[in-house]
């Protein structure tokens, strides 16, 4: 998919979708996050070619999500690591894993957990308002223009009515 004109686009979804909107990123995000860090063993767990990892890890450096660290010189090899942007898309993640957790994985067969450090809890990714705490659902919530809302291609100005 090619999502280099999301970025022209003057919507935050659309402009998170031009970084993020390949299912490869996503998956090369997660490895990282997991501590897969080396550019062999991200091809092998992810059993992607070369030339496409290649090409996903140089757009997610230029992209500032993750950052490339040599750890040899001749040749050079690196590893990567997770930059603050990158570090900020986990919670995405793990909102992405909440949702195949309930709608595409069997009860009782889920492939991961997460433990919050804070507490040694087990724990899933919930949304909430950042003011009183609440969930944030389809059915609370209501969308409006933003102070840099434009009328331009791809961006509905136009907000649903709710009732």
């Amino acid at each position: 998919m090619n999502t280099s004109r999301f970025a022209e686009i003057n919507c935050s979804i659309s402009r998170t979708l031009a970084v993020m909107g390949d299912a490869w990123t996503s998956l090369i995000l997660r490895d990282v996050w997991f501590g897969v860090n080396r550019f062999d063993d991200l091809a092998n767990d992810l059993g992607i070619s070369r030339n496409l990892l290649t090409s996903r890890l140089k757009a997610m450096v230029e992209d500032d999500i993750i950052v490339a660290v040599p750890y040899q010189q001749r040749p050079v090899r690196n590893e990567y690591f997770l930059t603050t942007a990158g570090k900020e898309l986990v919670p995405v993640l793990l909102t992405l894993v909440e949702w195949g957790e309930r709608w595409r994985i069997e009860p009782g067969k889920s492939p991961l957990r997460v433990k919050h450090k804070g507490c040694g809890h087990y724990t899933h990714a919930t949304v909430v308002c950042s003011e009183c705490g609440d969930p944030l659902t389809i059915d609370n919530i209501a969308p409006e223009l933003g102070p840099g809302a434009t009328a331009t291609p791809g961006t509905s100005v136009v907000v649903p009515r709710f009732s």
